[in-house]
């Protein structure tokens, strides 16, 4: 399509939009004016009446709604079918009363729309073109067409040539609706049942992660009703990622879909940083159940010196040591979590307190064998001690409310916390956890806290209070049907009230309703379970982390996406079966994407040789690409660097997006120099892609004895056409080749 008759297309969308808009401002005033005139209606006197007045004014209030949330990206594509068909897709049906309700647009969950999602290039389902378009406002600035039948589409062509002009168009800062890159093998993946967890293994550039979206957008539009009402989480190495992929789901119309990092599973904690190497490996090992169970378990403590407890009559009335272990024993053999049974302890310590106190005051005036009279003596003891503010204090000291926060926190910046609950770990180990300010959350904190919440339990005391307001709403309603039906003119042909609402409709019209999202109270919920999860950068995650993906997701519906060849973290997978086999044995199953669609050969060949010093067993995707742009070397001294990375971004032909990635613990100032491109680590990266990678420094990447094969490996691979590294010192033997290439370019 030539640059003229795209800004006609362009410009025809426009107009059509435009009037959708025009069509659903007309709606919804249509709407508004209706409930106006329903709320003002007065002639409603019998109950019948007043039930169908009322199911009126909610079926148009639930109308406005979607009419007002339909104006944000009212309509975000169009199919064109090979009988020459047009329909448009958008967030809400509208439709043409006056040509016989013929469809403007047709709302996404639609069975007409199921193409616009399910299509690709190895199955067009009747299907010349989908279009996506990308809006501002209420304006379209942008669309892009994903061509599937390429016989039947005008101008004719191959598949071909058509993927590789998709593939070498620049890229964008979010990552594109999902094109048509879709093929055999990919779509394949694609169409597998729901049930049960799918392994995609792939190398770099073999669009692992599209066929994961795409898949995830054909189970959200198959199975909408259990997917939607559940949500899904999608799991991304960092928040870089999950906002260049993060445009993508949500274009089915819908907000059940959950972007989250390992580090924001716990909610109410959001950790970015990353531990040192020792750290992330201790703290992502299963040995960490038994160090966080201990941990509670320590908290569980015994008094030093015995707690005074102040009681009329009785002088020296105490909490030591062995009434509290008493206590203790007792209430852990009740086999409750931590703070579950606090009010057993208390109970306990009360029994303990209360047979001494006893003791003491009946001491040579009460007979043993005087049960009534002790019993008497025992109650109001019982009662005394129960609201005693030193039990309380006694309580909250030895057997303390705990949240996962404050254990963590306390556990990590007190090395005798650490040596009580981790005794089988190496000191080296310990010390790796210790920490100065215990709350400083890192990534590899998240599923620790989650854990602990296994041993602590649930705070569920919001709950009990909503509980009990509704049970007192209830019974207020029913109250309120009550004196609706004592109309004495009421004869057994009557419609009564209670015949078209009951008590708890009417509660339920009536209480302030949780309007959020799915995606936002999934998020805010910890006791939430999602109906699918996606996983990317898969071989990163820890055992603790495959843990609190698993309680997420009970019927381990997933999707787990990566690259074993890529795994930098020493708490990542060295097989897939090591981490899955104990979670769903025989219950997994592996497909593996071998063409590199991405990453052109030229710079597939450098980076196959830092493969293979990582691992020779490891096989390269094949890539299919060849740009003729040789991967180049730019020396320089070390104090001209910043300036040597600014050099190459700005005299760079590429028209797309830069990035340049240095090694862990670098910095660069490359706004000095007028250049804006992002700064990341290997790290950061993981995921992304870029027309032009520029590495800092290889040598020091390298210089990671255990994960610096891996990092310089994803480095090189985020580049789609073009490759430039900066150094300062000789470059690696693993780089010889781009040391050869520029002497040529000298």
């Amino acid at each position: 399509m030539s640059t003229f008759e795209f800004e006609a297309e362009l410009a025809a969308e426009r107009e059509y939009v435009a009037s959708l808009y025009e069509k659903l401002d007309e709606e919804r005033r249509k709407a508004e004016q209706e409930l106006e005139r329903n709320l003002r209606e007065r002639t409603a006197t019998s109950p019948q009446a007043r039930w169908q007045q009322q199911a009126s004014v909610d079926h148009l209030t639930t109308r406005i709604h979607a009419l007002k949330v339909a104006d944000s990206g009212l309509c975000f594509g169009r199919i064109d079918e090979t009988d020459g068909e047009t329909t448009y897709i958008g967030r809400i049906g509208l439709f043409d009363e006056e040509n016989d309700y013929e469809p403007l647009v047709i709302d996404w969950r639609a069975p007409a729309s199921r193409p616009f999602y399910c299509a690709t290039v190895a199955k067009p389902e009747g299907l010349v073109r989908r279009r996506h378009f990308r809006s501002r406002g209420h304006e379209v600035v942008d669309f892009h067409d994903d061509v599937l039948d390429l016989n039947a589409a005008e101008g004719g062509g191959d598949a071909d040539s058509a993927l590789l002009a998709a593939l070498n168009a620049p890229r964008e800062g979010r990552m594109r609706d999902i094109v048509a890159t879709i093929q055999a093998e990919q779509d394949e993946i694609i169409r597998l049942g729901h049930g049960g967890v799918v392994v995609i293994q792939g190398g770099p550039g073999t669009g692992k992660t599209a066929v994961a979206l795409h898949r995830v957008a054909h189970l959200l539009y198959n199975h909408r009703d259990r997917l939607a009402r559940r949500g899904v989480l999608v799991v991304g190495p960092n928040e870089g990622f999950l906002d260049y992929v993060g445009n993508v789901l949500p274009s089915l119309g819908e907000t059940s879909v959950v972007f989250a990092t390992t580090g924001m599973l716990m909610p109410g904690v959001v950790a970015t940083r990353e531990d040192g190497p020792d750290a992330k490996r201790v703290k992502g090992s299963l040995a960490m159940v038994d160090v966080v169970k201990a941990a509670v378990a320590d908290r569980q403590e015994l008094p030093d010196e015995p707690i005074p407890i102040e009681l009329d009559h009785v002088d020296d009335l105490k909490v030591d040591a062995k009434l509290a272990e008493r206590a203790r024993q007792y209430t852990r053999d009740a086999g409750l979590l931590h703070n579950d049974a606090r009010e057993v302890f208390h109970q306990h310590l009360v029994e303990g307190l209360v047979t001494r106190a006893v003791n003491q005051i009946g001491k040579g005036w009460l007979d043993k064998r005087d049960t009534v009279l002790r019993a008497e003596l025992a109650a109001d003891t019982t009662a005394a001690l129960k609201g005693s503010d030193d039990v309380v204090r006694a309580v909250n000291r030895l057997w303390p409310f705990l949240t996962p926060q404050r254990l963590l926190a306390d556990l990590f910046s007190d090395r005798a916390r650490l040596a009580a609950a981790a005794p089988n770990l190496s000191e080296a180990d310990r010390e790796s956890l210790y920490r100065e300010v215990g709350d400083a959350w890192t990534v590899s904190d998240a599923p620790l806290l989650d854990e602990a919440v296994e041993f602590l339990g649930v705070d569920h005391s919001a709950e009990k209070r909503a509980a009990r307001e509704r049970e007192e709403h209830v019974k207020y309603t029913k109250g309120v049907l009550q004196v609706l039906e004592t109309d004495d003119e009421m004869d057994d042909e009557t419609l009564r009230a209670s015949d078209v609402v009951d008590a708890e409709t009417l509660a339920d019209r009536n209480e302030e309703r949780d309007g959020r999202d799915i995606a936002t109270r999934a998020s805010a919920d910890r006791e939430w379970t999602y109906g699918h999860v996606v996983v990317d950068e898969a071989q990163e995650l820890s055992e603790m982390d495959w843990r609190i993906l698993m309680r997420r997701c009970p019927t381990k519906s997933m999707t787990i996406v990566g690259d074993l060849s890529q795994r930098q973290s020493a708490a990542g997978a060295r097989t897939w079966g090591a981490m899955l086999d104990q979670y769903v044995p025989q219950r997994w199953m592996y497909r593996e994407l071998t063409i590199n669609y991405r990453t052109p050969s030229e710079i597939m060949e450098v980076a196959s040789r830092v493969l293979a010093e990582l691992d020779a067993t490891l096989a390269m995707p094949e890539s299919i690409r060849s740009n003729g742009i040789r991967p180049q070397a730019r020396e320089t001294n070390a104090a001209a660097v910043a300036e040597t990375v600014a050099e190459a971004v700005r005299t760079s032909p590429e028209e797309g997006a830069a990035v340049v990635i240095v090694p862990e613990g670098m910095t660069l100032d490359l706004a000095e120099f007028g250049v804006d491109a992002p700064v990341l680590t290997p790290q950061a990266s993981k995921g992304l892609e870029f027309d032009l990678v520029v590495v800092v420094e290889p040598h020091r990447i390298l210089a990671d004895p255990l994960h610096g094969a891996a990092e310089l490996y994803v480095a090189l691979t985020r580049a789609t056409q073009r490759l430039v590294v900066v150094h300062s010192e000789p470059l690696p033997a693993v780089l010889d080749g781009l040391e050869s290439a520029v002497a040529e370019t000298r």
